[in-house]
């Protein structure tokens, strides 16, 4: 063996040696320098997991080293919204109101009964009429804040009103005056004669009505002390034509002649006359005269297509002819209640035993306890007019047995 192989094994002879005792000594060293250790970097290794951990020297990414996208925030769908209520069914109908300017003292309460006990759940218009004059501002002020209601304000037409020209001035003249010294309530004054013509025979056609079928008179001072139903809705849902809650005498002295043109147009026009119809309220003799008994017009709600209609308006025509509204002192309810009784059928007449109505000294208020206690009337009942003696119930009820 030359020299230079010697020196060769000799050199590498030491550094094992002092490999070896390096190992012993120095515990990483052993480690790093060890035969699986260095065999390790030449084998070819599995991906670590996602979220594991490299044992060398090198570091794999994880799942948390990248940012998450960001979040939709969650929005749950909400519910759809709740259907508006539907608004309570209504009647083509009106609330009817004849008043000058001096009434809107009286007015204001009977409007507000209406409204607490009947129209804020139903909002039926109102038409408001002056037989004078145009309402002033005030007036309509005082009236518009007692409703979220239509109200429409008119005059009635002086050929609505007005005693016409072919009445006899002077013989009526003479008829008030005589009439206004025997003390007949009302006998001498032409406004009267003039108001009651007008709700007999002419309020229906009047421009601010002719959009409606149904109305209810109302009068300035009345009051109403019960809840109501609708009113309007039952009289067209039963085939009714005329309701009312008073019935009672008129003044014999103010129609004397009235019965006797009742009974010669019906004899000249029996066709209009319907079957069935209400004759033995209004007479206690199959017609032959007239018991007097009338629904008492300052409450009424009516189909004014009856009144429109070819009976109502050749009957009433035929007595407008007569002059008995200036002549004598014929009034609109009795003149109503002939014309209802005779060219309805009895079961289309109603009376509203659930409506509690006061017109000063007159009072209806229900008997039927359940009733009236739950429709909350503020009437006392035993001040009922129903049975008064000036009552005609009776006469009414007679001809529903």
């Amino acid at each position: 063996m030359n020299i230079g192989a010697r020196y060769l094994l000799l050199v590498v002879g030491a550094v094992v040696c002092i490999h070896y005792i390096v190992s012993f000594t120095h515990e990483e060293y052993g480690r790093i320098t060890s035969i699986n250790n260095i065999a390790s970097h030449f084998k070819p290794t599995a991906p670590a997991a996602p979220d594991a951990l490299d044992t060398g020297d090198v570091r794999v990414p994880t799942q948390n080293d990248f940012p998450s996208p960001p979040k939709e925030p969650f929005n749950p769908p909400r519910p759809p919204k709740p259907a508006a209520p539907a608004a309570p069914p209504r009647a083509n109908a009106t609330l009817l109101i004849l008043a000058k300017y001096t009434d809107v003292d009286t007015l204001v309460p009977t409007i507000r009964d209406i409204e607490d006990r009947f129209n804020k759940h139903h909002n039926y218009p109102y038409v408001i009429l002056n037989p004078e004059a145009e309402f002033g501002d005030d007036f309509k002020k005082r009236i518009s804040v007692l409703t979220k209601a239509k109200i429409e304000f008119g005059v009635v037409p002086k050929e609505l009103w007005d005693q016409p020209e072919w009445i006899d001035k002077d013989r009526a003249d003479k008829t008030r005056e005589q009439m206004d010294k025997d003390g007949i309530v009302f006998g001498g004054s032409l406004y009267h004669r003039n108001l009651w013509r007008f709700r007999a025979g002419f309020f229906f056609k009047h421009p601010l009505l002719q959009q409606y079928k149904w109305y209810w008179w109302i009068d300035p001072g009345t009051r109403y002390h019960c809840n109501m139903g609708d009113p309007f809705l039952f009289m067209e849902q039963n085939n009714k034509t005329f309701g009312f809650t008073m019935t009672l005498y008129e003044f014999g002295s103010t129609i004397p002649s009235l019965w006797g043109h009742v009974r010669d147009y019906m004899k000249q026009h029996s066709e209009y006359v319907a079957q069935d119809n209400a004759m033995d309220y209004l007479s206690d003799n199959g017609g032959e005269t007239y018991n007097r008994c009338h629904f008492w017009s300052n409450f009424q709600i009516a189909d004014m297509d009856m009144w429109r209609g070819e009976a109502y308006q050749s009957f009433f025509d035929y007595l407008d002819e007569k002059g008995g509204f200036y002549y004598e002192r014929w009034a609109d309810a009795p003149i109503h209640s002939i014309g209802a009784a005779l060219f309805s059928q009895k079961d289309q007449i109603h009376f509203f035993d659930d409506i509690g109505y006061e017109n000063n000294p007159y009072i209806h208020c229900t008997q039927n306890v359940t009733l009236w206690e739950t429709s909350k009337c503020g009437c006392d009942p035993k001040r009922n007019f129903d049975y008064d003696g000036y009552s005609c119930m009776k006469q009414w009820e007679r001809i529903h047995k």
